[in-house]
This record gives C-alpha cells, structure tokens and sequence, in this order.
C-alpha cells in the first residue's frame, strides 16, 4: 500500500513548490516568518521530485510575496513555482526569475569591496545562471559567490 503526505489547501495565500532541497527554512526566514509569527505555515522537506530529484514546498496562509521576497527566492531556488491562491484555488502561478542585476539583497563577501566600507553605496550584483546554479557577481570588485544562500542580508 503506498502512503502519501497531504496537506490541507489553504484558503488564500502562497505556495511555493520546487524550492531546492533543504532551502525551505531559508524561504521562511526570507518571508519573515519565525517563532511566534501569526501565519499559518505547511512545509515539507526533501519530498520527491520528478524535475529535480528532491524539492521542498512551503504554504504560508494569508501571506502573499511582494518583489524583493520573489527575488531573494529566485536566488537560492532558481526552479521554484510560486501560486498565489485564492478562494482555494490557484489563480496565479508563475516560476520565478532571477533578476539580471540585484541591489541590497546579497553582501560581497570581500571586506575590501567599497560595498562594505563606510560610504553610501548599496551592494549590487549581476546574476546569472551556470547550470542549475545561480552565481552573484559583485558589480563594484568583481567578487564572484557560488553559494548566494549565504550572503542574502
């Protein structure tokens, strides 16, 4: 007899399917989602997947992803689909995208870039992808990071 997880739908909100395995936490704390927070959160982690081997899916009830959230999750989890739900049915689904450049959402990790020193500069990064991977490259000192996960602020 095979068994299979489920989760209830939720009425309206996010969902966030194909998020690389292990990285939900990352996309809670990315939403701003945490120990004593109202929302009402489904996740399940390292589940099959037929696209990418493992994935994990976040639900969060009564949140939907504004611009900045979207980007820092196409970074760490360039295959994610986001739904956005309404009246229990999905009425908007889209896979993200990372953007070509970003400003503010990942640190250079070269403390002598001038992103780090003490003048009025937001960090800014190219982004681009090398195979299922996404790279930053530091706009101002040319740093490359391989593991963007580490760096968002």
């Amino acid at each position: 007899m095979k068994r299979e997880l489920v989760i209830s739908k939720i009425r309206e909100g996010t969902v966030i399917d194909h998020i690389s395995a292990g990285k939900a936490l990352l996309v809670l704390r990315i939403l701003g989602i945490r120990a004593g927070s109202k929302e009402r959160v489904s996740m399940v982690m390292n589940v099959p997947s037929k696209k990418i081997g493992k994935k994990d899916i976040v639900k969060v009830e009564g949140k939907f992803i504004n611009k900045d959230e979207l980007n820092k999750i196409a970074l760490i989890a360039p295959n994610a689909t986001i739904n956005l739900i309404k009246d229990y049915e999905i009425k908007k689904k889209f896979k993200v995208k990372p953007p070509e450049i970003i400003e503010g959402i990942l640190t250079c990790p070269n403390r002598n870039c001038i992103s780090n020193s003490n003048e009025p500069i937001k960090p800014r990064f190219h982004i681009f992808i090398e195979g299922n991977r996404v790279i930053a490259r530091c706009y101002y000192c040319g740093k490359k990071i391989k593991d963007v996960d580490k760096f968002i602020v």
